[in-house]
């Protein structure tokens, strides 16, 4: 982290010295800049790279670094207007008009100013990601023989074989796709077992990414509520039969945002009603890997307790590793599997190889499951740090349920709340949130938020984040009974 921050300070250093030299003027040696800025010559080569990125210096090996020429003035904007019609025009000819929304995506993902405390995350902070073990992985990977050649469209066969392994139950190697990613998985996934115009199945609530990839392919997502235990098998049957679809998604383990665990009576029924109903489960997977200290034995995946090929499964190294590591799987048998297969040479070709290659050297090394163990124990402490916090400073928020995996917290605001009113001023007051709202394919039964404690720094962090939400929750209610 030291390093980073060294070098966007640098850079803006020198960016704001560039005028003190004429375009084409070599700018200071990078000794001249390590001796006079006290850096190292890593973090000098790397803020020059970030303004030659920028257009504002060239960089010419053996000669050194120099002012670029000014950039030419850009055309006018021409009248994009037309847009708006051509974008528009086929709408009206599809069943379930496609809606393209990454909002509730974008929440996750979007960078919090600094100062910020980030409860709205989807990824570890980068002091829990193995960023070593994984530079390491990535160095061994660029020295395999082959590493640059087209891999199998299917993905690299150790890999899958890995995966396949962690899967277990009837998946085989062959049975598995290697995928950039969840998000990516997911895609494919409902594009070949959905067409546009049919209704999915969806948990209520569910995944925001889940929810807007159904939308983008034109399909109508039927929610179907969760508890504790997991989705309520007696309403999935009912909603098959009203529906008539035949596709339902999961997240059987530590589901996003509830953090529920599917009961182990619900197991086989969900695959029973599925079965009878003629219809696919599509199951997410996503943080097995993120369990917590005290998680104690995990079920396993529902594809493998599925003689049928009724479970389409989905997993990825992703949230175990870091958003840029975006390597997952694909699972699937029977005639199924050829159509995700057409789908995902369609859209992606292949996942790179030296990211594969890559992905084999970290998961086969000593380092893994140290840093698997490692998560384990933080993310279990910091857990319980901001389940104290909020139950000592904000006993008015139910929390019905505390994960032993993941990475969240869903919490319930008390009746009336304004949840918009909150995440606005909860981030004027120095903390992003992520709203309730986007999590739920219908109307919410109440205000919510989801609680993120694995993108910030640390405990010191989340009880500074909780203080500073306590300030905003007053606030309001204080604004609410008119004082």
């Amino acid at each position: 982290m030291q390093e980073r921050s060294s070098v966007g300070e640098l850079a803006e250093r020198l960016r704001s010295e560039l005028n003190r030299y004429s375009p084409g003027e070599k700018l200071p040696s990078s000794r001249t800049l390590v001796e006079r800025f006290r850096v190292s010559p890593v973090t000098v080569s790397r803020a020059l790279g970030q303004l030659a990125a920028e257009g504002l210096v060239v960089t010419r090996p053996g000669a050194g670094a120099f002012r670029a020429q000014p950039r030419a003035e850009s055309p006018a904007a021409g009248d994009t207007a037309w847009q708006e019609v051509a974008l528009s025009a086929d709408a009206s000819a599809e069943v379930v008009p496609r809606s393209v929304d990454a909002s509730g995506v974008l929440i996750s993902l979007a960078a919090p100013p600094a100062g910020v405390v980030e409860f709205n995350g989807g990824y570890l902070h980068p002091s829990l990601q193995p960023e070593r073990a994984m530079g390491a992985a990535l160095s061994r990977a660029g020295r395999r023989p082959g590493v640059w050649a087209r891999p199998p469209v299917e993905g690299v066969a150790e890999l899958r074989e890995w995966f396949a392994r962690g899967i277990g139950g009837a998946i085989t190697a062959a049975d598995v796709l290697i995928t950039a990613g969840g998000q990516s998985a997911l895609t494919t996934a409902l594009r070949a077992l959905a067409p546009p115009g049919a209704p999915v199945l969806v948990e209520s609530p569910t995944y925001p990414g889940m929810l807007a990839i159904a939308r983008a392919a034109g399909l109508r997502p039927v929610p179907v509520p969760v508890d504790a235990d997991g989705v309520k098998p007696a309403l999935l049957a009912d909603a098959f039969r009203a529906s008539g679809a035949r596709v339902f998604v999961c997240q059987p383990l530590f589901q996003n945002p509830t953090g529920a665990v599917l009961a182990p009576g619900r197991r086989q029924e969900v695959l029973r009603i599925a079965r009878a109903a003629g219809a696919f489960v599509i199951e997410d997977d996503f943080v097995r890997r993120l369990a917590h200290e005290d998680s104690g034995t995990l079920p396993p995946p529902l594809a493998a307790q599925d003689p049928d090929g009724v479970v389409v499964h989905v997993c990825s190294l992703t949230k175990a590793t870091s958003p840029s590591f975006r390597v997952g799987a694909l699972a699937a048998r029977g005639p199924v599997l050829e159509r995700l297969r057409a789908i995902h040479v369609v859209d992606t070709f292949f996942v790179p190889r030296p990211l594969q290659e890559a992905a084999l050297e970290l998961v086969g090394s000593p380092a893994w499951p140290r840093h698997l163990r490692a998560v384990a124990a933080e993310l279990k402490q910091r857990r319980d740090t901001m389940t104290g916090a909020l139950g000592l400073t904000l006993p008015g928020l139910a929390l019905p349920h505390i994960p032993s995996g993941g990475y969240h917290l869903w919490v319930r605001l008390p009746d009336g709340t304004d949840e918009s009113a909150v995440v606005a001023g909860a981030l004027l007051a120095g903390v992003a949130l992520t709203p309730g709202r986007p999590y739920f394919s219908a109307e919410p039964p109440a205000a919510h938020l989801r609680l993120s404690f694995a993108a910030v720094a640390g405990a010191g962090e989340i009880a500074e984040g909780v203080r500073r939400l306590r300030t905003v929750c007053d606030e309001l209610l204080l604004l609410r009974n008119g004082s």
